[in-house]
């Protein structure tokens, strides 16, 4: 069992969600339940899979929780897309944390392949 919270990937992702919620807070309140609640959750997902799959035994397990927070990483950038075409998500939220999401795509598949590896994901 791994404590995620010493993981660069887990701060990373953390990081993201709190983006989020902060750039959505000015949301139309009547998206409160459609898109609003759908970009959040898809970006609480991320950080929550990492952390469920630390808690799991065996690579396996936690490359499967690492697939479904990359899932969940696209599904956020699709929201994001479309909050911005609606005129929801102002072109620098939109840029920043499309960047963001990004880089922790890259962060995700760089520990899939390690754990795929059998190798240990770095903390620090």
């Amino acid at each position: 069992m791994k404590d995620f919270r010493k993981l660069n990937i887990w701060r990373k992702a953390h990081e993201l969600a709190i983006e989020v919620y902060r750039a959505t807070a000015p949301f139309p309140r009547d998206e409160i339940y459609g898109l609003t609640s759908q970009i959040r959750r898809a970006s609480v997902s991320i950080p929550a899979n990492i952390a469920e799959g630390c808690g799991r035994r065996g690579d396996a397990e936690f490359g499967r929780f690492l697939q479904i927070a990359m899932g969940s990483a696209s599904e956020l950038e699709y929201h994001c897309l479309l909050a911005r075409e609606l005129g929801f998500l102002k072109e620098r939220d939109s840029t920043a944390i499309n960047d963001h999401i990004g880089e922790v795509k890259r962060m995700i598949t760089v520990l899939i392949q390690k754990v795929s590896e059998g190798r240990q994901p770095t903390e620090s």
